[in-house]
């Protein structure tokens, strides 16, 4: 239960990692580290008697019982190590990079099984096991799942520290033959690999609890701050103050340059200075346009959401907005009499999903308004997580009208405004209805303004890309609002996604009981659906049974894809009428099977995304 030898050696001065403190509290969790040091190795830790009890295990953990991985114990680490991912710098003891590769929790189990299996024990049984070497438990994680031991080897070799052990996978439901923890280097947490995460450079990962209040993101918390602490903001006034008449024109405005406005990429010297810290765009002293408007219009009863084109590298350029891509579920609110409607981008009524969001309106300088923007699920760093938003909507289409798991908070980043008390806005420049926006937003639980940067892609790009972010979205200042796809609205993703179409499923293998892999599809300009992948890793055991009622649902005798689908095992067809989220490494070259996904790894089904959205002039 002594952190001594920990804090022996750390210099917690020059090093990012937690300092030693006893948590008597703690509960079972277990965390598995990949770290890249001298030698690449995993990281085995329990949490357990107020420490996290560790192992560094050199081939990973693994689910096949023929592989029993030697784990050699070494110092016992703060329970707060449980979440650091990041990098330890050179001359530290253990220097190099740290990936939090799965989480979850285990249970400690009786040494002896009962009719095959092994029953629940209690601490009191698992500190008396682990004394004697022979220590079995449960998990329950992203990746490892069911039961295990770790027993300490008796035989002594040559120069032995005597702390070498073995870990192994018991015989259950959730063996796989084979199982190489080095087929995904991909985070639990962050989603991040372990290139991603070397990235960072002298830029470190720190871990520190959710932010409560305004929810502020604590990795947005400078420039957020900057934005509260600016001194006279120079905003559009509210329809209340706004005088009858203004007989202004805009001033202090410098003429554009056609040739950097009609190319994203052509940047200044000054936008591409490489000491310039992303700063919010604090919006020039330029007095509205939107102030002389007069004419009253109608408030639109559908909005079809301006969507952006794929673009594949970050830049600078003053004629840009530059904002976070927010990982939750496009939707466009309508405010009027006092309450809110929310409607997906494929015109689905999302507002008896999320009924917290019904409380928006009274934090609103508004009596008519509609707004476009994203409603999320943040983790415990203030992030946008698709998970939590999958877990909280559910897979099921049954519950499209119901919140699977309401316990899950979500809330409302707003970064447009389309119409205000009378004001059709959607023909005036970006810029100015941002200005809007933010002026009538009273930030709070569950409506946030979406903060955006003025010019600075390429360092905004950086910062989301050490936060494990899915990317950001660059917008012209003078853009309309175009309800369609167009390329004044540019998305940069960090790490390849797409949406694709379901067209079947293979036939399961080993320990899967439903399926071995969804088969996934996209959609060409002429409407024909085509093969360009299977996902069969991103499962758990809820979400494969959630699925596969789904999939039972759709099943048909014809493929629905144009061409030939090459697959090891048998396929059975669906009609392609879900949608599957899908994160993958690359795009293979064209062969004469076409351009397939590498590496694909579900996420989630999306119920706010039409089939036919899963376009092909999406893909890179």
């Amino acid at each position: 239960m002594s952190l001594d030898e920990y804090q022996r050696k750390r210099r917690f001065e020059a090093t990012p990692e937690p300092p030693p403190k006893l948590e008597l509290n703690s509960g079972h969790r277990f965390v598995v580290q990949r770290h890249e040091a001298t030698r690449l190795h995993y990281d085995f830790r329990l949490e357990m008697e107020g420490v996290l009890k560790s192992w560094a295990v050199p081939k990973g953990p693994s689910l096949d019982p023929d592989d029993k991985r030697l784990a050699m114990q070494v110092e016992d680490h703060p329970v707060s190590y449980f979440d650091f991912e990041g990098i330890i710098p050179e001359g530290n003891y253990g220097a190099g990079t740290v990936m939090v590769w799965d989480v979850g929790t285990w249970q400690p189990l009786l040494p002896k099984p009962v009719d095959g299996k092994y029953l629940p024990g209690t601490d009191k049984e698992a500190a008396t096991m682990l004394a004697q070497g022979d220590l079995k438990f449960r998990l329950e994680g992203k990746k490892l799942h069911g039961d295990f031991a770790i027993v300490k080897m008796k035989g002594r070799r040559p120069g032995s520290k005597g702390n070498e052990w073995l870990l192994i996978k018991k015989r259950d439901e959730h063996v796989e033959e084979g199982y190489d923890a080095e087929s995904d280097d991909s985070s639990a947490l962050t989603g991040r690999t372990m290139r991603e995460i070397a990235s960072q450079h002298d830029a470190t990962w720190v871990s520190r609890p959710a932010t409560r209040g305004k929810l502020k993101a604590p990795w947005l918390a400078d420039a957020v701050a900057k934005l509260d602490a600016k001194k006279n903001p120079q905003v559009l006034p509210t329809p209340a103050e706004e005088p009858e008449a203004v007989d202004q024109k805009p001033k202090d405005k410098k003429p554009k340059d056609k040739k950097a406005s009609a190319n994203p990429k052509a940047t200044s010297k000054k936008a591409n200075s490489p000491t310039k810290e992303p700063q919010p765009d604090l919006f020039r002293s330029v007095p509205s346009m939107l102030s002389v408007v007069n004419r009253v219009s109608p408030m639109p009863t559908a909005i079809h959401p301006m969507l952006a084109t794929t673009t594949d590298k970050p830049f600078n350029n003053d004629a840009w907005l530059f904002e976070i891509k927010w990982d939750g579920y496009r939707a466009v609110a309508f405010i009027q009499d006092g309450k809110a409607r929310f409607v997906s981008r494929n015109q689905n009524d999302l507002t008896p999903q999320y009924p917290e969001l019904a409380e928006i309106p009274g934090h609103l300088k508004a009596i008519t308004a509609v707004l476009d923007g994203e409603i999320v699920a943040l983790d415990e760093e203030g992030r946008s997580s698709f998970s939590l938003m999958q877990q909280r909507a559910g897979f099921s289409s049954l519950a499209k009208h119901r919140a699977r798991n309401p316990a899950i908070p979500v809330l409302y980043y707003a970064f447009d405004l389309l119409y205000l008390d009378g004001r059709d806005l959607r023909k005036f420049p970006l810029e100015e209805r941002k200005r809007t926006l933010v002026s009538i937003i009273q930030p709070n639980e569950i409506l946030l303004y979406s903060d955006h940067f003025e010019g600075q892609g390429i360092a905004l790009f950086k910062a989301a890309q050490q936060k494990g972010l899915e990317g950001i979205v660059a917008k012209r200042r003078v853009s309309t609002y175009e309800e369609r796809r167009s390329p004044n609205w540019l998305k940069i993703k960090i790490t390849h996604r797409t949406e694709c179409v379901i067209g079947g499923y293979t036939k399961p293998k080993g320990s899967r009981e439903f399926f071995g892999s969804i088969v996934l599809g996209l959609y060409d300009n002429q409407g024909q659906l085509f093969h360009v992948g299977q996902a069969g890793s991103g499962f758990d055991e809820d979400s494969q049974r959630q699925v596969w009622e789904e999939l039972q649902a759709r099943k048909t005798k014809k493929s629905p894809f144009t061409d030939k689908v090459e697959a090891l095992s048998e396929v059975h067809w669906v009609k392609p009428e879900l949608v599957a989220e899908i994160k993958f490494s690359e795009w293979t070259h064209e062969g004469e099977s076409g351009k397939k996904l590498r590496a694909p790894v579900f996420l989630g089904l999306r119920q706010d995304k039409s089939p036919t959205e899963c376009q092909m002039e999406e893909t890179p």
